[in-house]
């Protein structure tokens, strides 16, 4: 009997496994590639996000602009001169507060003004809830042990504060309140009446641009979402 003979073709296993070894290889790095582009398209678009919603970058870009210097210089040298007679006309006139405001913050002491606004409309509160959110905010922006912009206040003045801030009235802040007026009336309000901001607006030469540091802002508007506040320019 004749037996016959079936040759089977060789199978290149190793050839098969390193191909396929080969695809996956490739494979991943394309989509680790994939992966690393999108996070870094992501990163970029949340950077541009963060640049926009910066307060202080719309402030910095915004004072250089032709419709930013115009709003200030608005007011008379008449009306300017005015705020020279006392510090209540100073405070009680808007554009001289937003000047004075101005110079505090070349001064680094913008924290006095932004407090004292703060009290300001504190004290118009009505509602409990609303007199208990407000005073809280202002006590640990303004008043607490390293609060973000802590004013210079006496130990006694501040303890007051803190044994009170739990059951807050509209008279909480009137002792802190008025020792910061004191210091801004015999210190701040003397030297801005020297000031090129003060002097350029009496004799009606156009502001000068003023170098301001970044305000750091400790709370944003969702903080605050459930005050009603009257002027809410202290936040």
């Amino acid at each position: 009997m004749e037996t016959s003979l079936v040759f089977f073709p060789q199978l290149n296993m190793c050839e098969s496994k390193e191909k396929t070894f080969f695809k996956l290889i490739h494979g991943s790095g394309k989509e680790e590639a994939s992966k690393e582009a999108k996070i870094r398209a992501k990163e970029k678009r949340n950077r541009l996000s963060l640049l926009v919603q910066k307060p202080e970058f719309h402030e910095e870009t915004h004072s250089n602009r032709p419709g930013h210097l115009a709003k200030e210089t608005r007011v008379s040298p008449e009306e300017a001169a005015r705020w020279g007679e006392s510090f209540d006309k100073l405070l009680s006139h808007r554009d001289g507060l937003e000047a004075f405001t101005r110079f505090l913050k070349t001064e680094f002491s913008e924290e006095n003004i932004e407090f004292w606004k703060a009290c300001e409309d504190f004290k118009k509160s009505k509602e409990p809830r609303q007199i208990i959110l407000k005073a809280k905010a202002i006590y640990e922006k303004f008043i607490q042990n390293d609060a973000p912009q802590e004013v210079n206040l006496d130990f006694h003045t501040k303890e007051i504060i803190t044994k009170s801030i739990t059951q807050p009235t509209l008279h909480t802040f009137d002792a802190a309140q008025s020792r910061v007026y004191q210091l801004m009336e015999q210190d701040s309000y003397t030297r801005f009446l020297k000031s090129d901001i003060y002097l350029d607006l009496i004799e009606g030469r156009p502001q000068r641009p003023t170098n301001l540091r970044r305000r750091s802002r400790s709370f944003t508007c969702s903080e605050f979402q459930d005050v009603k506040s009257d002027v809410a320019i202290w936040l």
